[in-house]
């Protein structure tokens, strides 16, 4: 277990990966935080809070183990977690939206520099996940910020009458997206 803000962790932990199953084919950058709160509320320490773990997390996580990826010189798959915030936006997380646009654009710019190693980067933008971190508090704290402007609490309006993903959901996703088919 290794927080993505550590960088030397990371790259240990990649490290050590590969001297024990002696490859590296594929990178999933899932950690996030999304605390709701209001544009007046976020202070500068929640603003970084959330970038470091959202995108520099996200960036360490490629860093240290595209490399090997590379080195292995049989291509591979990255699949950066992104979010519905960030192609459209959230509403009450501006830090949250700022960030998840910067991991879109991330793994647009990897993409680009990374294919010539036939390594794919995509990213997965998935809206409410049914997890820890997407119910309980968190469905408090949204109901409490919405109450500050109730005309956007439709902005992430479902098209479908499921619209709060399960994890396996998204992994299926990922798991299309790292194998060989996704090509």
């Amino acid at each position: 277990e290794v927080d993505v803000r550590d960088t030397e962790g990371l790259n240990q932990a990649v490290a050590e990966g590969v001297a024990a199953f002696g490859r590296l084919d594929i990178i999933v950058a899932n950690a996030g935080i999304s605390p709701p709160q209001v544009w007046d509320e976020i202070t500068v320490d929640d603003f970084r809070d959330v970038m470091d773990i959202n995108v520099t997390g996200t960036w360490n996580t490629v860093m240290a183990g595209a490399q090997k990826i590379i080195d292995g010189g049989r291509g591979g798959s990255i699949i950066l977690i992104s979010s519905a915030a960030g192609l459209k936006l959230q509403p009450f997380m501006i830090h949250y939206t700022a960030s998840k646009h910067a991991v879109t654009g991330m793994a647009r710019a990897f993409a680009a520099e990374l294919g010539k190693h036939s390594i794919r980067v995509n990213s997965v933008h998935p809206g409410p996940v049914n997890t820890a971190m997407g119910s309980g508090d968190m469905i408090t704290a949204i109901g409490k910020v919405m109450e500050t402007n109730p005309a956007l609490q439709n902005m992430m309006t479902p098209f479908l009458p499921t619209w709060i993903l399960e994890p396996e959901d998204v992994a299926d996703v990922v798991y299309w997206l790292a194998c060989d088919e996704s090509r």
